[in-house]
């Protein structure tokens, strides 16, 4: 702990990180991601192509932003801190609605949880946890205990697996 602690004294000294500045931006991408769940959703139930278009452009902004706080791609980091900062903006509604229909502790459990996985985006953030070895599934892999030329016959979840890539922008 006090290492971790040092490190980022040191680079708060360097004045490389301000860090109430990259929370807010953090923030700012987890409503960004809202949006872009909203327009998808918006442009699907009633059919409109200029929802598609929103979200394509807050996706664009949101894209940028991201790219602020992460600039090294090792493995899959970026996807990863998308996700990260997803997952902590769902789970905090989730708290939220608990909380506001009087399920306090459910709502403790899931502020609990949030912050757990929005740490889990800091640590990667400030390069505090080692992602050297996250490496992306060879092409010819479903996963990674798939061996290359393996004769077992793709399932169709399997495929529009293979299909659909979520970490590619």
């Amino acid at each position: 702990m006090e290492e971790l602690i040092e490190k980022v004294n040191k680079l708060k000294a360097t004045g490389e990180l301000d860090l109430s500045m990259e929370e807010d931006l953090s923030i700012a991408i987890m409503n960004l991601i809202g949006l872009e769940e909203h327009f998808y959703f918006t442009g699907a139930k009633t059919g409109q192509s200029e929802y598609f278009d929103l979200l394509n452009q807050t996706r664009e902004i949101r894209k940028q932003l991201l790219a602020k706080m992460i600039d090294k791609h090792e493995g899959e980091t970026w996807c990863i801190s998308k996700h990260l900062l997803a997952a902590t903006m769902r789970i905090m509604e989730v708290g939220t609605k608990l909380q506001s229909s009087g399920k306090k502790e459910e709502a403790q459990d899931m502020f609990k949880k949030a912050y757990e996985i929005y740490s889990l985006f800091w640590a990667l953030r400030l390069k505090l946890i080692n992602v050297v070895d996250v490496k992306k599934v060879g092409d010819n892999q479903l996963n990674i205990h798939d061996k290359p030329g393996s004769d077992k016959p793709m399932t169709k979840e399997e495929i529009i697996s293979k299909l659909i890539d979520c970490c590619k922008e």
